[in-house]
């Protein structure tokens, strides 16, 4: 018997979206034949496929859980429905599974054991930001989450600036949502007036606010974004 498929399942980047206006169909339609899962929050999934697929029977559901707390160990048992033939979904809590998501390492054991991966096409929040942001889409940089240590913290914010300057490389990164305001103010104030800084929160939300100005520029309008997910790009020109 031939191994099942990894299907990569996007969803969307806020629990306001409606799935059906920021997702294609095959997303659902992949959902109808896949019973196995791979997510991070087993009450989230259930309330995302409820949604895009309301005739989806829940009790036959398998859902593993693959968060922080997940040991390596237990990663080869979530593809085991795969060796049997059968197919897998693998989900992140937002957005497209396996970038910037615990979901890579369940994608690299798929390949070392053979089994085909298919990632379906949905809303990544990088991708987004950088279309936006009127920055360099042909060299950008993800750097995922900044150090909590404030000399940490400075020292890499001083090095994204340094190094968008010397490679023509846009910087990407994020912060934990309750922070993001203090880590606005560490940005006007660590960076140089002229480097420009895009800001893009709550994209593809109604709330959806994407700007790009000038740290000089940005001292004059600081929006309130505790508890948002947002996403920052700078770039010195």
């Amino acid at each position: 018997m031939p191994p099942g498929k990894l299907y990569l399942l996007p969803v969307p980047l806020g629990e306001d979206a409606d799935p059906k206006h920021v997702l294609p169909e095959t997303v659902a339609r992949s959902i109808e034949f896949i019973d196995h899962y791979i997510v991070e929050n087993e009450k989230t999934a259930r309330r995302f496929i409820k949604a895009i697929l309301p005739t989806k029977k829940q009790p036959e559901l398998n859902l593993s859980l693959l968060n922080k707390r997940t040991e390596t160990t237990e990663h080869a048992g979530f593809l085991q429905p795969c060796m049997e033939g059968k197919n897998v979904g693998l989900m992140s809590e937002a957005g497209c599974p396996g970038v910037a998501d615990p979901g890579a390492a369940i994608v690299k054991l798929a390949h070392e054991k053979g089994i085909q991966v298919v990632p379906l096409v949905g809303p990544s929040s990088i991708l987004l930001a950088m279309m936006a942001s009127g920055m360099n889409g042909q060299s950008f940089a993800f750097n995922g989450y900044l150090p909590i240590d404030k000399g940490e913290k400075k020292n890499a914010l001083k090095y994204f600036e340094k190094v968008s300057q010397e490679r023509g490389q846009s910087q990407l990164f994020i912060e934990t949502p309750y922070r993001n305001n203090k880590l606005v103010e560490d940005l006007l104030v660590l960076l140089q007036p002229n480097t420009h800084l895009c800001i893009a929160a709550d994209i593809t939300l109604d709330s959806e606010y994407i700007k790009t100005k000038t740290v000089a520029q940005w001292k004059k309008e600081k929006p309130d974004l505790h508890n948002r997910p947002a996403i920052f790009i700078i770039h010195k020109f």
